[in-house]
């Protein structure tokens, strides 16, 4: 059982739906509007919360591992982190 008293998530999508509802919408915008070559300085905030909450680090998610395709748990919270950016992406007006 994680700290919020709900089940940890189990696929990237959890993971997302998480961050969408957990990370400030000011956050949200400085996260979409950066580059792709960006996310890594994510690691040590972001991806550092992912790995600690999230039972990647501790190994309670052992599901959430598999589901990102990687079997270290910093690799496990870059592909979370970079669905997430994403999905905010995914967001954001488009300019025709």
């Amino acid at each position: 059982m994680s700290k919020f008293q709900t089940p940890l998530p189990s696929t990237v999508d959890e993971a997302v739906r998480l961050l969408q509802g957990l990370v400030p919408e000011s956050q949200k915008t400085d996260i979409a509007f950066m580059s792709e070559d960006e996310l890594p300085t994510l690691d040590f905030g972001l991806g550092q919360w992912v790995r600690n909450h999230l039972g990647l680090w501790d190994q309670t998610n052992p599901a959430l591992l598999v589901a990102t395709g990687e079997t270290h748990p910093d690799g496990a919270s870059g592909v979370i982190i970079r669905a997430f950016w994403q999905s905010l992406r995914a967001e954001l007006p488009r300019v025709h």
